[in-house]
């Protein structure tokens, strides 16, 4: 495998796990925040934002994909 293969196969990953890691830290927010809004409706807003959170994850993951790809020359 070349150099370029070997580039983008990192940018993939970083895409990719970083996408797995953000899911799984959703669903477990998520139940935990059903829970939490069960027994106190006032801090729906504060679950609503924590649910947010992971999404940075990927974004992150996805600005290292294309550092990684615009260096493939």
């Amino acid at each position: 495998m070349d150099v370029i293969g070997l580039k983008a196969f990192a940018a993939a990953l970083s895409v990719g796990i970083t996408g797995m890691a953000a899911a799984y830290a959703q669903a477990r927010i998520g139940s935990a925040g059903a829970g939490a809004i069960a027994e106190k409706p006032e801090v729906a807003g504060m679950i609503i934002a924590l649910e947010a959170l992971p999404e940075i994850l990927v974004i992150l993951g996805f600005v290292v994909a294309a550092m990684i790809i615009t260096q493939l020359k």
